[in-house]
């Protein structure tokens, strides 16, 4: 997995509520919904982080489980779109602002 522009889909986990709450103050990762206690009373919340920041969060009293890339997911998504308009007719001439191209 290559970390140069990688985002990484995590999930933090932390003894205590003030352990992750102060760990999020500290670094500061893109969040994705809130935090959640488990059975055995720790509390974890899902996160989008760099490679660094998934180390700088990685600390004593906080497990840091990675799911998978999310750069490498989003680039197989998108390979799955096709390109143009496919409910515009061939014929269809662009309308708006823009100018034109013709070929010479």
């Amino acid at each position: 997995m290559s970390s140069e522009n990688s985002t990484l889909r995590v999930r933090v986990t932390a003894e205590d509520a003030d352990t992750l709450r102060a760990l999020l103050r500290e670094v500061r990762p893109d969040v994705g919904g809130g935090v959640r206690r488990s059975e055995d009373g720790s509390f974890g919340i899902d996160a989008y982080v760099s490679p660094e920041q998934a180390e700088a969060l990685d600390r004593e009293g906080v497990v840091v489980t990675v799911h998978d890339d999310a750069t490498a997911t989003g680039r197989a998504r998108q390979s799955e779109v096709g390109e143009g308009d496919r409910f515009a007719p061939e014929d269809a001439v662009p309308h708006g602002l823009a100018l034109k191209a013709t070929r010479t």
